[in-house]
């Protein structure tokens, strides 16, 4: 029997799992009648069924996994559920699986990049399965496996590990790593339906709030129109995204503390959210202020409106829009695209390197000019009071540098494909932040749709590797890992 047979086994576990969650837009279809419904009764079914023999094939293996059978084990249940999720679109809307997976994968890893245009006149249960994606996504599926399956008995631990993102993965808010999971969700849960609510109230739909709550908690920016929040045009809907957007871009593991407690001090003693909120708050009167100065609104307080969501959208990687900010003054958008790179912290549904890795690159940085200056001087690098233990440095300069690398890379490779710089560039760097919207051809009021099957792949690639953050995807690449 394979090495990797409790892999395959669990996977199995995982995907018929995931099944289920096929039933509530089976449900929505029914109900709406919107003739979507034989496409999903047939998308339950083999999905069901692949995840039932390979759990057949494979039950004997109940040993726990290893790290190694961790790292595989998270980066299969990622590119293999979205390969499941597609056969929906397929059926349904008649495109082709690479679009199909784009258009998954992009749920999954919470980025809101799409392919898929008129998107007011989508059946109600696709548009219903795409926001859902993003809402299972925003909190990983391998912890809602851990929370909802504790008697699998997969080393649950590893695969928290590897999917969790931050430096900081040996730090745990409860003993038990299934308890940690359940927290969690439970947190992400109840703020959802508060979510619901709040857009409710502001104005929206019911379904309209279900499926933006899905993609504001999970900050992945899908939406039911094709103007995204432009289509509401309401200042107090867009208040209450922007509330559970700097929410949700902050480490869940925080307000797990902070309601447990029922008290505000852990946020007061979190240096992640201290920086997260006062450098998008800067950022938010930095753009207001130099669109109003560049005329692209007469009046300041329009100016303050737009600035503030979008620059929250973007900060938090979530990817809406209430306008065209592509049209802007060129350096607005780049500053904001910059900022999806480290603003949201780790244990959130954001991408990007994290706000903790940002400081800890720059309190590396500010030692090494301490120590140019004076050579035998003792300064540790602190986080939160605490000294950074140097494995831990190592690791998010390691990081810091296969990110540079790897936004590079893909940039050249679409550059070589024949996209214009600026497009390539900026497709990358908010694929990989899972972000969403570019710059250029992939500009917030377009879509991914004119891309090739290759530059759609390189995309493809770039979301999955900022969403297990780079060295879970590599490693399972390396011909070490695959050797006895």
């Amino acid at each position: 029997m394979s090495r990797f047979a409790a892999v395959y086994r669990s996977l199995g576990m995982v995907v018929m799992l995931f099944a289920l969650t096929m039933l509530v837009p089976l449900g929505v279809s029914y109900a709406t009648n919107d003739g979507a419904q034989s496409t999903y009764d047939e998308s339950f079914a083999l999905t069901m069924l692949s995840g039932a023999f390979l759990w057949v094939r494979y039950r004997k293996c109940k040993r726990d996994l290893s790290i190694r059978d961790g790292f595989l084990m998270v980066v299969l249940v990622w590119t293999c559920l979205a390969a499941f999720a597609t056969i929906p679109l397929m059926l349904h809307l008649g495109i082709s699986f690479t679009d199909a997976y784009f258009e998954t994968m992009s749920g999954l890893t919470t980025t809101n990049s799409t392919v898929l245009s008129n998107l007011d006149q989508l059946p109600m249960s696709i548009n219903l399965w795409r926001h859902q994606l993003v809402w299972v996504g925003g909190m990983g599926l391998i912890v809602l496996a851990i929370a909802v399956l504790p008697l699998l008995g997969i080393g649950g631990r590893q695969m928290f590990k590897a999917e969790t993102p931050g430096p900081m993965k040996n730090e745990n808010m409860t003993p038990r790593i299934a308890e940690t999971a359940k927290g969690l969700w439970l947190i992400y849960v109840v703020l959802s339906a508060l979510c619901v609510l709040c857009y409710r109230w502001a104005g929206m739909s019911w379904f309209d709030a279900f499926c933006h709550m899905g993609s504001t908690m999970a900050l992945g920016g899908f939406s039911t129109h094709d103007t995204s929040f432009g289509f509401f045009d309401s200042p107090e809907i867009e208040l209450v995204a922007i509330v559970f957007m700097l929410i949700a871009g902050m480490n869940f593991s925080t307000l797990f503390l902070a309601v447990s407690g029922r008290s505000l001090r852990p946020y007061l003693l979190d240096p992640e959210a201290r920086w997260f909120l006062g450098v998008t708050l800067f950022s938010i009167l930095m753009v207001a202020v130099y669109i109003w100065a560049d005329g692209v609104y007469p009046e300041f307080i329009t100016a303050l409106r737009h600035s503030a969501f979008n620059v929250v959208s973007v900060a938090t990687t979530t990817g809406y829009a209430s306008v065209d900010y592509g049209q802007w003054p060129i350096f607005a958008p780049l500053w904001m695209l910059f900022l999806s790179s480290f603003a949201t912290s780790a244990g959130s549904a954001g991408g990007g390197i994290k706000m903790m890795r940002a400081l800890l690159l720059y309190k590396q940085v500010y030692r090494e000019l301490v120590r140019s200056i004076h050579p035998n001087a003792v300064y540790d690098v602190r986080i939160g009071g605490h000294v950074a233990p140097h494995p831990i440095l190592f690791a998010v300069l390691a990081f810091g540098f296969m990110y540079m690398v790897s936004v590079v890379s893909m940039t050249l490779i679409l550059a070589f494909s024949g996209l214009d710089i600026l497009s390539a560039f900026t497709a990358v760097v908010a694929s990989i932040n899972n972000t969403g919207p570019g710059l250029g051809i992939v500009g917030p009021s377009t879509t991914y749709e004119v891309l090739n099957d290759f530059q759609t792949w390189v995309c493809i690639f770039a979301m999955l590797l900022g969403r297990l953050e780079i060295f879970t995807v590599l490693v399972v690449l390396t011909p070490a890992f695959w050797r006895q």
